[in-house]
């Protein structure tokens, strides 16, 4: 019964004179969201107001998961509009919708007009009046309540009029694209798509780097990274995913560093790789899934450790999480179940078994000159691997 949706945004409304720009942005990120929907829609802004209406039949409920997953949305509206032939058209209309909408209307409503066309005969209050009695004739069942309905029936009067009663929460946030470009590192593990969607939701596009060793590391371990890039290209759009290959690499550390430093120089080296390929594509910074004190490796000590071979900024969105939170915000996501298939990624392979959990920078640097013999020629080799995978 729906034709149309009202896309409601709450931060953009905020943004001034700049304002126009994240309107335009998420215009187009609703554009590029319903190619994907068996249906044609018109996607229109107009006075504060983003308006999706469909061109001929469509499938609702895909339409509106696609529109559930679109950053900067705070709710989905499905309305139904009428063009304007006489009050008593549109009151025929409301008392059908309400009618096919509420099957049970053993309930209280409040009738709310917004009157953007100046020109219609009737004023807000009067149209309220007079929709809410036709419902009360129609539906002797009902009961109006003006403090705390529990339908509250929204009337908007423009060139259409347009009816709806229902919201969906959308996920919020930013339209893709307003807030630059980041890199994540991405494992096979619950917590760097959490970062990877977070870090998206304030409008930031998102590339991603996965460091894979094989033969120790298998195809699957690789194909669910590719899953979950995919699962979290839902809400971001397309994602550049960079596979490198960092076996050599990872084997040479283990043979020279101290093996309860290796975690720590291994990351180090994968966050030089990172920035560079970052750097390469113009991304303004590194995203990683840390969180304070969760490995050993996120400890304050390693974090300083790791960020100090970075000079783009290292964004740790769950840096105050506890696990359970992650996994809260992955199964709402829809990345939990894949990300605890059992395939090993390269940060596991070769664990210490007491690694050092208050690195020392100086003692790390002095250790990591024991790689100087060839380490610069297997990063430029492992730079050479870069397998792209466009991930949506």
């Amino acid at each position: 019964m729906f034709t149309a949706f009202l896309i409601k945004y709450a931060e953009i409304g905020v943004k001034g004179k700049n304002r126009y720009l994240f309107e335009d942005a998420l215009v187009h990120q609703i554009k590029s969201a319903l190619k994907k929907c068996d249906g044609q829609f018109e996607v229109s802004k107009t006075q504060g107001r983003i308006y999706v209406e469909a061109q001929g039949e469509f499938d609702y409920e895909e339409t509106v998961d696609r529109l559930r997953h679109v950053f900067g949305i705070s709710s989905v509206c499905p309305m139904v509009y009428v063009e304007d032939q006489g009050f008593e058209k549109l009151c025929d209309t409301v008392i059908r919708y309400f009618g096919d909408v509420y099957p049970d209307r053993n309930k209280t409503f409040k009738v709310n007009t917004r009157r953007a066309r100046k020109s219609y005969p009737k004023e807000s209050m009067e149209v309220n009046a007079d929709l809410g009695e036709a419902l009360l004739n129609a539906y002797p069942e009902l009961h109006v309540d003006v403090r705390e309905p529990e339908i509250m029936l929204n009337v908007e009067i423009r060139e259409k009029i347009y009816i709806y009663s229902v919201e969906i929460p959308g996920p919020g946030g930013m339209p893709v694209g307003t807030g630059g470009k980041a890199m994540l590192l991405l494992s096979g593990g619950i917590d760097s798509p959490v970062a990877g969607y977070m870090i998206a939701k304030r409008g930031v596009k998102i590339d991603a780097v996965y460091f894979h060793a094989p033969p120790y590391t298998s195809e699957r371990a690789k194909q669910k990274v590719v899953d979950l890039a995919r699962i979290v290209s839902g809400y971001t759009g397309p994602i550049y995913l960079h596979v490198i290959n960092f076996t050599d690499i990872q084997l040479y550390i283990h043979e020279k560093c101290p093996h309860e430093e290796l975690t720590i120089i291994m990351r180090r080296y994968m966050m030089r790789i990172a920035e560079h390929i970052a750097e390469e594509t113009g991304c303004l910074g590194l995203i990683t899934g840390e969180s304070i004190g969760q490995v050993a490796s996120q400890t304050l000590n390693s974090l300083i450790a790791t960020n100090e071979v970075c000079r783009l900024p290292v964004y740790r969105p769950l840096i105050g999480f506890d696990k359970q939170e992650i996994v809260e915000v992955s199964n709402r996501i829809g990345t939990f179940e894949t990300s605890i298939q059992p395939y090993e990624d390269c940060c596991t392979i070769f664990v210490a078994k007491h690694p050092v959990t208050k690195p020392n920078l100086n003692v790390i640097r002095r250790h990591e000159h024991n790689l100087d013999e060839r380490i610069e020629e297997l990063v430029k080799t492992a730079l050479e691997t870069d397998e792209l995978i466009i991930v949506e």
